[in-house]
């Protein structure tokens, strides 16, 4: 048996490895981090939205029924493209985050929105450090379930091509279970899989198959803007994006390097911001050029200038590989 325990704050990770399960600290609180496999936890609770902007038309089901719900009821358009957001932790169908996927989508032609509801796992009921220990010990399990709802939709005729999933904090690090599930049924990959800064604490460092990670779906992207607090500090990807202050810290946040003074309000921030990038990027193609760099401080010493530049964002195009430094100062998203 494997034990890991992990001391976290919002700006750093420590490890030590002696089991199977994680101890961390969330800003002033330890929390048990358990990836346990075994426990058969069902997720029938799940719910997914379907968008179809175009015919004015959403409908949800529990996701485990979704497929049979959906197909059944609606006629879905094999050509079209399929867009799976998944949120993370604390988030809800009504909230601020989901509203602002609805509307960046609403308008992307040939495309069909999917958005998951797991909130019933992954509130904060019960308080923040028992909410996200639960929270965590459920990724696994919604995870696989995402997987199945997808291969379901390959088997009714949705080509693994036009899927693409998205996944912020929490819902990020579901995608790899998602994508190793749905690999396992179909024997084919997601075509694209999108992390929005991973959830850090309970994974930052941890073993790599509790993560998201290059091999899941076709081509895999990891965008970072709090690393070593909210999100991951680990490279995971087939191409991952820092963005600003090593990844770390987003315009207009603020530090919160002082323990208890506002480190959690800090750490939200920056973490949040990793989605209103992205999703400015979908309406803005050109935005958000990306230097494949060694370092931060190479990148913003210009020694990078002459290396190999990709987007960052939705118009990736995803034929560069390794660790690229993206800087938002001249876009004017602040």
């Amino acid at each position: 048996m494997r034990r890991l325990i992990l001391f976290i704050s919002a700006v750093s990770y420590f490890i030590i490895v002696n089991g199977d399960t994680f101890k961390a600290i969330l800003y002033s609180g330890w929390i048990d981090c358990d990836h346990n496999k075994n426990l058969d936890y069902g997720v029938s609770e799940v719910q997914v939205f379907l968008y179809d902007f175009k015919n004015n038309f959403n409908i949800s089901y529990p996701l485990e029924s979704a497929v049979e719900g959906i197909t059944m009821n609606y006629n879905l358009d094999f050509t079209r493209k399929v867009i799976l957001f998944v949120p993370g932790y604390k988030s809800h169908i009504s909230k601020n985050t989901e509203e602002l996927v609805r509307q960046t989508f609403k308008d992307v032609p040939d495309s069909y929105l999917f958005i998951v509801d797991h909130s019933i796992y992954t509130s904060a009921r019960g308080g923040i450090f028992k909410s996200y220990e639960r929270s965590v010990t459920y990724v696994y399990y919604i995870g696989k379930a995402i997987g199945k709802f997808l291969a379901g939709l390959r088997q009714y005729g949705i080509p693994s091509k036009n899927i693409h999933c998205i996944g912020h904090s929490l819902g990020s690090q579901m995608l790899g279970y998602a994508g190793t599930t749905y690999t396992d049924i179909t024997k084919e990959k997601i075509s694209r899989i999108t992390g929005i800064d991973p959830a850090g604490p309970c994974f930052s460092n941890g073993f790599i198959d509790d993560q998201i990670r290059s091999g899941v779906g076709e081509y895999v992207e990891v965008y970072h803007c709090n690393a070593g607090g909210l999100g991951t500090t680990s490279v995971l990807a087939d191409t991952d994006f820092f963005f600003n202050k090593k990844g770390k810290k987003q315009p207009p946040c603020h530090e919160g390097i002082i323990p208890g003074k506002g480190e959690s309000d800090a750490a939200k921030c920056s973490h949040k911001a990793c989605v209103r990038y992205y999703m400015l990027s979908v309406h803005q193609p050109t935005w958000y050029l990306a230097w494949k760099c060694d370092s931060y401080d190479d990148f913003t010493e210009g020694r990078c200038a002459a290396n190999e530049v990709t987007l960052a964002g939705y118009y990736n195009p995803g034929n560069a590989t390794g660790v690229f430094y993206v800087s938002t100062e001249t876009y004017g998203v602040f």
